[in-house]
């Protein structure tokens, strides 16, 4: 019998998958691949030289680790790579980036199933 809870979590990584994302592009430098994304957000916290906090908010893509291949096998997010969102006639570009150092991505489950990766909206195109 295998990890109980390794097995539960892949059963909830597809329904999340099935049932709670949309098609979005990852794009890095001229490579791009459709993959299915959920949308999600993180909230930053960073203090200043002065103490004070800057909070800044993240708009998140959840996606697949096997589904995130522009050809040559998975890859791991990095800073500057692009998600194009499309909603409606507009098309939300996205880049991908952490503030205050932080990495671009994160593995939503310990089974590194799913990837979730910080972005902040560079452009709307119409």
């Amino acid at each position: 019998m295998g990890d109980l809870l390794e097995q539960g979590s892949a059963f909830l990584e597809d329904q999340r998958h099935r049932h709670m994302s949309r098609t979005v592009v990852y794009l890095r430098g001229t490579e791009a691949k459709e993959v299915q994304a959920t949308v999600g957000k993180t909230v930053f916290e960073q203090a200043d030289e002065a103490g004070l906090i800057h909070r800044t908010e993240s708009r998140d893509f959840l996606v697949r680790t096997v589904d995130l291949d522009l050809g040559s096998g998975p890859i791991l997010p990095r800073a500057g790579d692009q998600v194009r969102e499309t909603v409606g006639t507009s098309v939300f570009v996205y880049e991908v980036n952490a503030p205050g150092g932080q990495p671009p991505f994160r593995y939503s489950d310990p089974y590194r199933m799913a990837l979730r990766i910080h972005t902040k909206h560079i452009g709307t195109e119409t």
